[in-house]
């Protein structure tokens, strides 16, 4: 069986014509790809909605599951945690209250790292739709730079994987400083948080300066049973902690800062004051945020439409997309 053109025509006006239909299909897939990047705005955009400090906010219960560790709640904002009060019942210290002060909010590195993240896919949206109807290869390259920064987007609202979690060194400089609290927290309370799987997780340490020997009571209540050691995976080590944390917690002026969320050194002009320290208590807070859940939801259907808008255009265009 064979194929044959009727009327015949030249080999050469076969390729014309042949060119002629790519760049007809090339055309026609640039539309549909222009019109699927007024979907993404609108998507994107609702994804930005959930992130934004809008009041009253989501209040989180903070407490420790089948015992009385920790009780509380906090407000998020935005991506700040606006007020909060907890009540801890630590073995290894007295009975305390924590209060996060509502004039010194807790930003987290990683919700302002989102936010940075789904204004520049905004604008980059908005750039393209606005602008004349771009070239194939151009608007390609714009697809391939939303693509990373919704997957980083994703990344960061995922947080590191359960294991990696528990043995996580960020604590050492980034909790968060006393000034965030009325009254301050003590010296020898460590008040770190984080994402995970779309959860605001809290971390409280009790710490003990490493250069302090053991007093003879606990030396004997130790040896005779009396007193009970706190057994974790971080005891009987050294850390090197900062108290004033990497400026991380601290809201970010000038449209940039480094800190833990963009994993560049802090931008501070004093010199950080560290101490050597063992953990004596750690306590781990987990709260799911329907908020954040909703925004990691959207975020992976927003992937997939752009991951398929990304393989069509590379077909038509002939190249072969890795990712």
């Amino acid at each position: 069986m064979s194929l044959a053109v009727w009327p015949p025509i030249s080999p050469e006006d076969l390729k014309v014509k042949a060119a002629e239909s790519l760049e007809r299909e090339l055309e026609w897939i640039v539309q549909e790809t222009m019109s699927l990047c007024y979907d993404l705005k609108h998507g994107i955009e609702d994804c930005y909605a959930l992130l934004a400090p809008i009041d009253p906010g989501s209040t989180l219960v903070m407490s420790t599951h089948r015992n009385e560790a920790v009780k509380g709640t906090i407000t998020r904002v935005g991506t700040r945690i606006v007020k909060g009060t907890l009540n801890l019942q630590f073995r290894t210290l007295p009975p305390q209250q924590i209060i996060i002060s509502p004039t010194e909010p807790i930003h987290l590195p990683a919700l302002d790292a989102l936010h940075i993240h789904l204004t520049q896919a905004i604008d980059l949206l908005g750039l393209t739709i606005s602008s004349s109807p771009p070239t194939a290869p151009a608007l390609a390259s714009a697809l391939t730079v939303l693509a990373e920064s919704l997957a980083e987007s994703a990344a960061l609202l995922k947080g590191p994987s359960p294991s990696k979690a528990d043995s996580d060194p960020a604590w050492q400089t980034a909790s968060c400083p006393r000034h965030h609290f009325s009254p301050p927290i003590p010296g020898n309370m460590s008040f770190y948080m984080t994402l995970q799987e779309s959860s605001i997780v809290l971390w409280l340490r009790a710490l003990e300066p490493a250069g302090v020997p053991v007093n003879f009571g606990l030396k004997l209540g130790l040896a005779i049973g009396t007193v009970r050691r706190l057994e974790h995976d971080e005891m009987d080590v050294v850390f090197r902690y900062n108290p004033d944390g990497d400026g991380g917690c601290e809201p970010k002026r000038g449209g940039g800062g480094g800190g833990a969320a963009t994993g560049e050194p802090p931008m501070s002009g004093k010199k950080q004051q560290t101490e050597d320290v063992y953990v004596r208590e750690k306590v781990r807070i987990e709260s799911a945020d329907p908020s954040l859940i909703s925004l990691h939801s959207k975020l992976g259907y927003l992937s997939h439409m752009l991951g398929q808008a990304r393989h069509n255009l590379a077909a038509v265009m002939g190249l072969d997309l890795e990712s």
